[in-house]
């Protein structure tokens, strides 16, 4: 009973404090002093530019930029406007370029040097379609601005501090790819800190950096206030296809730092991104932060150069621990001297074959895949679909369906050791059942069944007779001791999720002889230990819950955790009550998640999307009334069977998938006026132009020879395609149209398809009828969207 005693203490302190670590300050009053980051002045810049939604090149995104213009000319900045020509090219899909004309802002206080590399602080001003972009990224300019009045007010700093508020992020990061590729300004820039939100509230993290990033590191554990970072977040950034404006600064080796806040993520780009719901501890987490980096660069004599990449994490309060990624060596070291210590120790005190060890390393295999296979089912089980918008109605009960994730996966972790304690095989079976389980929702889940098997092998293998708890736990630390040293080799930016954790447990084994000792000293040792482990990772599962819909890969952060919480979890053979507690929770996790499959989401604070578009193939002479949300709420169905037609699925070379669509009225609207001329060196000049309402063009090419790309809109590009090889031109907001030029192989042809968005639902039909309360627009709903083609020879 003192042991499960002890496991309730560690579960609930450990959360308790991983909570209270994920606490928002206060917000500081406007009346703050002058030399603070005050959210409440920010709110006031926030509430003029999140009036109403400011997509690029709309009249709405001009306000904006008006507004802005005079709030810096107030702050004595001197702002300009600098127009250019944004050009992107995907990354992944180098067929794919995105393009439009964009108009940044830049102002600067001046610093005591001028010739010094000035200090950027860098935010976009503009915001999808339907949303007000009070987050995103409002709350970036509006603490942008707020930060350099701080800074003037606590005197003149020693470099110049450059405001840089971009336009066209959210088309493709164009207004940073034509500030840091073509504006004579950037050269200028030594240091950006850029500032991004994926959502209205959540602490704001310090999630990227440039590369030689240690002396950056320790910028921010001496300027933040309490701040919230660690290798492992930046490590995994940098490996997904996420792209911010500081994307565009790292392509020109400009150190930077990027900042955001991702709680709250139903209002990502949604119509609820206003500024009543944005969260102003937020606000006010995000400015102190950026603020305290940003005053220790701008007031430094020289700006943080390159130095080894740090391995680091904020612990508790926001202590930063950094080192070197050698050091990490020494501290797997360290764990594997106490590691032996432990062993050779428990061995001592209470023999057990040296088979115990391999199955401990098995059990808290079993116990992690297990773990990972019941949190796919859960997932399932909710009834939401894998996607931005599908899971929406998740995301408007995020923390219950939190509460439903972790207690389904610390339900099984805990059954692991239970299961080791009596040996019987039949507990292998529940992870393999739940696995098969996670396609029987009409898809195949290959990682759901690829979890539950591999849970079942590993079940099979470390029962079939009890373990001791000694051996148990001290497998699963070798166990934990193998895989870190695979981390500590082929990631170093990585391995301190599991070395500082490992070292804990380490220390807890060598303490207690890997928990043999029976006294309540050791006992508490173990909890004390374990509580703190416990506690840190589960910011990380935090994080993780946060950032990705991915729900096996939160067994990571379990498998960490097993390794505290090991030794407490394993009950001696007899005790019934504490076998019980893992299949509970299991219980109380799936019927939290069953709870939410069988209850509606959606409400006036989270309300439903809708999203439909008037479809116009100007080829076919045919027009449908689109949804493009993967559900179809009662009011999109209203919309779309107006002109009587029933709805099936459509399919447009625009969108990935076919969509839900319905026959409509047939309208005459201007298709875009597009021709293609040869000059006489023998290249073409592909010229498109959007009728007069249309707010972006999206081109594609496929021609019958090679053919070269050779700039979009005078921009130099890099595209090479073969014969019959189709590419993709965005052209964004630009009423006068793009050019585009064109290098052929040899005589051919090339056609030209075209999709031209008009920000408008058809004049000629009947006007949408009022939304209710519960639904809401996303993204380029009620709008047109004209198709056809062209096609040319020379």
């Amino acid at each position: 009973m003192n042991r499960l005693i002890a496991l309730a203490f560690v579960l609930v302190a450990g959360a308790l404090i991983a909570r209270i670590e994920e606490r928002l300050p206060d917000p500081s009053p406007s009346t703050a002093p002058a030399t603070t980051f005050s959210a409440g002045r920010a709110m006031m810049d926030v509430a003029t530019m999140a009036r109403a939604p400011h997509p690029i090149g709309s009249e709405a995104n001009a306000r904006v930029r008006d507004h802005l213009i005079d709030r810096m000319a107030q702050l004595g900045l001197s702002p300009q406007v600098h127009s250019g020509i944004g050009v992107q090219q995907q990354r992944r899909a180098p067929e794919i370029i995105v393009a439009g004309p964009v108009e940044n802002i830049i102002g600067v206080l001046p610093g005591r040097d001028r010739a010094a590399p000035a200090l950027a602080l860098m935010a976009h001003y503009d915001s999808v379609p339907a949303s007000p972009g009070a987050a995103d990224d409002a709350a970036g300019v509006s603490s942008a601005l707020e930060t350099v009045r701080a800074i003037k007010a606590r005197g003149t700093p020693a470099r110049d501090v450059m405001l840089v508020l971009t336009d066209g992020e959210e088309a493709g990061l164009l207004g940073a790819n034509a500030f840091f590729q073509r504006d004579p300004m950037a050269k200028r820039v030594g240091l950006v800190l850029n500032m991004e939100a994926r959502g209205a509230g959540g602490r704001a993290q310090m999630f990227q950096t440039s590369p030689d990033n240690g002396r950056l590191i320790d910028l921010i554990a001496r300027g933040g206030v309490r701040p919230a970072s660690s290798s492992l977040t930046v490590f995994v950034y940098e490996r997904m296809p996420n792209d911010t404006d500081l994307t565009e600064s790292l392509k020109t080796a400009t150190p930077g730092l990027n900042y955001a806040f991702i709680g709250r993520q139903f209002d990502y780009h949604s119509p609820s991104s206003t500024a009543a719901w944005l969260d102003q501890g937020s606000l006010q987490d995000l400015g102190q932060e950026v603020l305290g980096a940003a005053s220790v660069a701008a007031f430094a004599p020289a700006l943080p150069g390159k130095s080894p990449q740090a391995v680091y994490a904020a612990t508790f309060e926001g202590v930063i621990l950094a080192y070197p990624g050698w050091v990490g060596w020494i501290v797997l070291v360290l764990s594997a001297g106490l590691l032996v210590i432990g062993i050779r120790a428990g061995r001592r005190l209470a023999p057990y074959p040296w088979t115990d060890l391999a199955r401990g390393a098995a059990g808290l295999l079993f116990a992690t895949l297990g773990a990972a296979a019941c949190l796919q089912f859960a997932r399932h089980l909710t009834g939401a679909g894998f996607g931005f918008l599908e899971q929406r109605e998740l995301l408007a009960r995020v923390a219950v369906w939190e509460w439903a994730a972790a207690l389904t996966g610390l339900g099984f972790l805990l059954m692991g050791p239970a299961a080791l304690a009596r040996g019987r095989r039949m507990v292998a079976f529940v992870p393999l059942v739940a696995g098969l389980a996670c396609s029987a929702f009409g898809q195949f889940d290959p990682i759901g069944l690829g979890a539950g098997v591999g849970a079942a092998i590993f079940g099979l293998i470390a029962l079939g007779r009890p373990v001791s708890r000694p051996g148990a736990w001290a497998g699963a630390l070798l166990l934990g001791m193998v895989l870190a040293v695979a981390v500590q080799a082929l990631a170093p930016p990585a391995a301190q999720v599991l070395a500082w954790p490992l070292a804990l447990a380490s220390l807890a084994a060598a303490l207690t002889a890997c928990a043999a000792r029976p006294s309540n000293a050791s006992l508490i040792v173990v909890a004390l230990i374990a509580t703190v482990g416990f506690a840190w990772i589960g910011g990380f599962w935090h994080g993780s819950f946060q950032s990705l819909d991915l729900m096996p890969l939160l067994g990571l952060p379990l498998l960490v955790a097993g390794l505290v919480i090991w030794p407490l979890a394993q009950p001696a053979n007899g005790a019934r009550l504490a076998r019980w507690v893992g299949p509970l929770l299991l219980v109380l996790g799936f019927a939290v998640a069953g709870w939410l499959r069988f209850t509606d989401p959606y409400d006036v604070r989270h309300p439903q999307a809708t999203y439909v578009v008037y479809h116009i193939d100007q080829d076919a002479g045919r027009a449908w009334r689109t949804s493009l949300t993967p559900d179809l709420p009662a009011w999109s169905h209203r919309v779309l069977t107006a002109d009587g037609g029933a709805v099936a699925k459509h399919a447009v070379w625009v969108w990935r998938q076919p969509v839900d669509a319905a026959p409509a009225k047939m309208v005459d609207e201007p298709a875009p006026a597009i021709t293609l001329t040869r000059q006489a060196d023998g290249r073409l000049v592909l010229q498109a132009v959007p009728s007069a309402p249309a707010q972006a063009l999206l081109l594609q090419i496929t021609p019958t020879v090679g053919l070269s790309v050779v700039s979009v809109g005078g921009v130099p590009t890099n595209l090479n395609l073969k014969p019959g090889q189709r590419a993709k031109i965005y052209w964004q907001a630009g009423a006068g149209g793009v050019g585009l030029l064109l290098r052929p192989a040899g005589p051919g042809r090339v056609t030209v398809n075209y999709a031209s968005r008009i920000d408008r639902w058809p004049e000629a039909v009947t006007p949408l009828p009022a939304r209710p309360a519960r639904v809401a627009p996303f993204d380029e709903t009620d709008t047109t969207l004209l198709t056809g083609s062209r096609r040319f020879a020379w």
